[in-house]
């Protein structure tokens, strides 16, 4: 890893002291702009298809014509990895409105501000580490997820103060708040989405709700399927979870993290988390490092 990071900021890699947006640029203003957060492993993007087609939906949502290829994209991560001589790395890839004038109503004319972050992770696949230092201590908090009728769920945008304001409840020894919908059944993690296990069969919140449509999500339903675990995405009250026999939560960088207490009571993770989380550093393996 090099001694002094560089970013990529609008087609330019620059030191990370150097690294800035105009304050007049509506990502910062208004939290107009897409993201994705994606994870290097071995020098390969993992999942980068994936991750595309939901920037490219993002942007669609924000009506937001950014004109950057899928190649010239991709090139601007490598060559971020690259100057930085990471392997394996969490990135971070934005893309905003840019700069526009000082008012709400977006012109259709963009000229994009695209910045590509990235810092270092522990190798993953068979042979490495988790990134979290222990199973997760969840809470299901007050804050509601955001309905899909006000911002859908499927728009991975820069504006996350429904994430902060979840998170803001937390005590101080938890990891992650789990906020419901406004009937009042589980929707999400702040940062990640969520499963639990009973009976030997795999539950996960439905994305027919607002729940975002977590890449890493997709990757275990299918690993599930393939080895023969029952799944049902369905809708489910926090007593369903607290029942489990074992749960635990995805994202990106965390992978597959077990859920050790929900609300200070202990449920664990178990056989099936356990599987799950080999067959996922497998297909890292297989993908990223061989």
């Amino acid at each position: 890893m090099s001694d002094e990071m560089s970013y990529h900021v609008d087609g330019d890699l620059v030191p990370a002291d150097e690294a800035t947006v105009s304050v007049d640029d509506r990502g910062f203003r208004y939290g107009d702009a897409a993201f994705e957060t994606l994870r290097a492993y071995g020098g390969t993007v993992f999942g980068w298809q994936a991750h595309l087609e939901r920037l490219e939906q993002t942007c669609t949502i924000l009506s937001l014509d950014h004109g950057v290829s899928a190649d010239e994209l991709r090139t601007r991560i490598d060559e971020t990895l690259a100057a930085n001589d990471l392997a394996d790395a969490y990135v971070r890839l934005s893309i905003s409105r840019g700069v526009q004038p000082g008012k709400l109503t977006p012109q259709p004319t963009v000229d994009p501000t695209v910045v590509v972050y990235v810092t270092p992770l522990p190798r993953g696949g068979l042979e490495g580490e988790p990134v979290w230092d222990g199973p997760a201590a969840v809470e299901v908090v007050e804050t509601r997820r955001i309905p899909d009728e006000s911002i859908p769920a499927a728009a991975k945008t820069h504006n996350y103060l429904n994430g902060i304001l979840a998170r803001a409840e937390l005590d101080p020894h938890a990891d992650e708040a789990l906020m419901c919908d406004f009937d009042g059944r589980l929707a999400e993690g702040a940062t990640s989405n969520l499963w639990f296990v009973r009976d030997g069969t795999i539950h996960t919140p439905t994305t027919d709700g607002p729940v975002l449509p977590g890449i890493t999500r997709a990757i275990v339903l299918e690993l599930a399927r393939e080895a023969g675990i029952p799944v049902h995405e369905g809708r489910y009250e926090p007593n369903d979870l607290m029942e489990a026999d074992e749960a635990f939560l995805t994202n990106r960088t965390w992978e597959v993290r077990p859920i050790e207490t929900l609300d200070d009571e202990p449920i664990g993770g178990g056989l099936v988390t356990e599987r799950l989380a080999r067959l996922y550093s497998e297909q890292v393996e297989e993908s990223c490092y061989q």
